[in-house]
């Protein structure tokens, strides 16, 4: 067992999450100072790369794996860090399970699998326990994730950011040095509009933008070859790209292999690597690194 897993895991051992004490009077926190946290390197990391949607259900945990597992096998030393406290989704993505354990100087040891090393709050605690946890403990959870991790050396480690953008998105691009942020969208006019708010937020914390990803962006019927926009027209998405500047990396096509390969644990990359999909992952890999 590991001998420590987070300091603020020990809370949920009590009725009072936050530690307020009984008679109702706030604790007396230090003075905060003024002005933005200080940003600074992840250890042993030499690029960092988040990959955010803005919106849930657009399968930008799927393509953040993907890419990752893309990396490494254009022989990159890669990472991807789990930044969705409450919903985390890389233990089943790469099939991982079990308590990290620590390192000669006290930091996580992250998991690894398909050549690809991991670090999730879903290691940490059981699958099935929800985590009833409010902003301050979520804080604290992250900075540690974000710098208590023994990465060993990486070339590349990817954020897969949780959806939104409120203060897990704020606290990482204000205190991690990001070397770029992709976007992950669908064509779908409502996915495109939080993607637009992403894609403002990281233009006004000075984060450089890579590029977007259109996912699910057609429908190729395997008896006719035709393709079909289920999700609406790409030239939606072609128009936000055009509008902010932003890159168009590519487009994944909306196939069910995609989303059994993620449920199995093995990310398209990994169990159809010679497939059109996969290679599309590896060709988006090549032009946002």
């Amino acid at each position: 067992m590991t001998r420590r897993l987070f300091s603020t895991l020990k809370c949920l051992q009590h009725e009072n999450p936050l530690g307020l004490p009984r008679s109702g009077v706030p604790p007396q926190f230090p003075r905060m100072q003024r002005g933005l946290p200080q940003q600074r390197s992840i250890r042993d990391v030499k690029k960092v790369i988040a990959i955010s949607s803005a919106k849930g259900g657009v399968g930008k945990s799927t393509i953040a794996v993907n890419l990752a597992l893309s990396f490494a096998r254009n022989g990159h030393r890669t990472g991807i860090l789990d930044t969705d406290i409450f919903g985390p989704s890389i233990p089943t993505l790469l099939n991982l399970s079990g308590e990290p354990r620590l390192s000669s100087n006290n930091q996580l040891v992250p998991l690894s699998n398909y050549g690809v090393k991991s670090m999730s709050m879903g290691y940490l605690i059981p699958e099935a326990s929800p985590i009833a946890w409010r902003g301050l403990m979520v804080m604290k959870a992250l900075q540690q994730l974000l710098h208590e991790v023994d990465w060993g050396g990486l070339d590349i480690l990817v954020l897969d950011l949780p959806p939104g953008t409120g203060d897990v998105q704020l606290t990482i691009t204000q205190q991690v040095k990001l070397d770029g942020a992709i976007i992950i969208s669908t064509p779908q006019d409502l996915a495109l509009k939080d993607a637009i708010k992403g894609v403002n937020l990281f233009q006004k914390v000075s984060v450089p933008l890579l590029g977007l990803i259109s996912n699910m962006s057609s429908f190729v019927c395997p008896t006719c070859s035709s393709s079909h926009p289920i999700f609406g027209s790409t030239a939606h998405i072609f128009k936000m790209c055009k509008e902010h500047n932003l890159r168009l990396l590519g487009e994944i096509p909306l196939h069910a292999s995609i989303c059994e390969d993620a449920d199995r644990g093995r990310p398209t990359v990994v169990a159809e690597p010679e497939s059109q999909r996969a290679r599309v992952f590896e060709e988006i890999s090549k032009t946002g690194n």
